[in-house]
């Protein structure tokens, strides 16, 4: 009896039990934590990245990256997110998923719309979401448009579409949701823009643009009347070689020197007529009016008035441009998404036709009235004349 007491005092280990497992609901609690916190890392890096000019270029790739990365970890991820996005509007992330939406969309498209989605949802689905324009390069034709809108996506914070939509002069009656879709993707703090010169033009256009949202902000890039009717006739030379001299269709009748106002060509460079149908609709301060002129010889200067008006920082200056002695205008060090030089094409600096002088001062007369009263609805003096 007393060796069985000796041998259980030599081996006290024996007597205690085992400890106790954590609770399986403690396990469970720290899996779920450790999942959010890396979906926080993930959502984090996303916005860090689209600082940074070169991946903010790219927003495609990146979403199909992500994309793909989701698919890979299971449908775990796919779960949480549907739990986060029915979140209480009240949360965290209800705020979130309802700043995707522009407050300055139209109340009918924004009940159409499908429901915003949730930040982290967002990456992992397409990089962000697609907004109605916040700003609009409304003109005009031959102004030098192509030439600023390209000089702007260099700007991480601006998201443009590529091609002109022509929504609000040939296909309103698709809606706002076709306009919608063909925006690009953009996240928190970006701006989504699009050109089409011929809106300023169009009478219809300004109480379109005010419907959508009456706090649009519009630009329009303006020049010389005469160089611009000029460079317009040039375009349509180079599509139909065999119509009319330029000479020929300024005049209804060349003798009386009665100039063809009904011509297009003619008509776009009677800018104050037409900024008056834009000022019943929108005030003046609400428009930026950049010098077509200026946007050649002082690319980043005028580059650095639209970043103001924007309200971006000044993030495209005198180091983007380089002079191209050959096309005669400036281009782009690094284009968008790219590491190379980029020069607008060939259908842009084409050599204009010589016009015979007497025609060209005739049209600086009847532009001349119409210029004076565009500086002075504008406060600003072009000299064109």
């Amino acid at each position: 009896m007393g060796q069985r007491l000796i041998c259980c005092l030599d081996a006290p280990s024996a007597l205690q039990p085992p400890p106790p497992l954590l609770p399986v609901r403690r396990k469970l609690l720290l899996l779920c934590i450790m999942l959010f916190l890396w979906l926080y890392m993930f959502y984090s890096c996303a916005g860090s990245c689209t600082s940074v000019p070169g991946l903010a270029g790219r927003p495609a790739a990146g979403a199909g990256e992500a994309a793909a990365t989701a698919g890979a970890h299971g449908e775990g991820l796919q779960v949480l997110s549907k739990l986060l996005r029915r979140a209480p509007s009240g949360g965290a992330m209800g705020l979130a998923g309802s700043a995707a939406a522009s407050p300055s969309e139209p109340r009918e498209e924004q009940s159409a719309a499908p429901d915003p989605t949730s930040p982290i949802s967002s990456f992992f689905n397409g990089s962000g979401t697609k907004k109605l324009p916040q700003a609009i390069i409304i003109g005009v034709k031959k102004g030098g448009t192509r030439a600023l809108l390209e000089f702007l996506r260099v700007h991480p914070d601006i998201r443009a579409v590529g091609a002109e939509p022509h929504f609000f002069d040939r296909n309103y009656e698709q809606g706002f949701a076709w306009y919608r879709d063909l925006m690009p993707r953009t996240l928190d703090g970006q701006i989504t823009m699009e050109k089409t010169p011929s809106y300023f033009v169009t009478k219809e256009a300004p109480a379109r643009i005010s419907a959508m949202s009456k706090g649009t902000k519009l630009i329009v890039v303006v020049r010389d009347p005469v160089t611009r009717a000029i460079s317009d006739y040039t375009q349509t030379l180079s599509k139909k070689p065999d119509i009319p001299t330029f000479e020929s269709l300024t005049f209804k009748n060349r003798t009386t020197g009665l100039i063809d106002t009904s011509w297009s060509a003619i008509q776009i460079g009677i800018y104050a007529k037409h900024l008056e149908n834009w000022l019943l609709y929108f005030p003046i301060g609400q428009i930026l009016f950049v010098s077509g002129e200026r946007l050649i010889s002082d690319p980043a200067g005028e580059l650095g008035r639209v970043q103001d008006f924007l309200g971006l920082k000044r993030i495209i200056t005198d180091k983007h441009f380089y002079f191209n002695k050959t096309k005669g205008f400036p281009c782009l060090k690094k284009a968008e998404g790219s590491s190379k030089p980029h020069c607008l094409g060939k259908t842009k600096g084409r050599t204009h036709p010589n016009i015979d002088r007497e025609v060209v001062q005739r049209l600086r007369e009847f532009y001349r009235p119409f210029n004076m009263k565009f500086y002075q609805m504008t406060g600003h003096d072009f000299g064109w004349d």
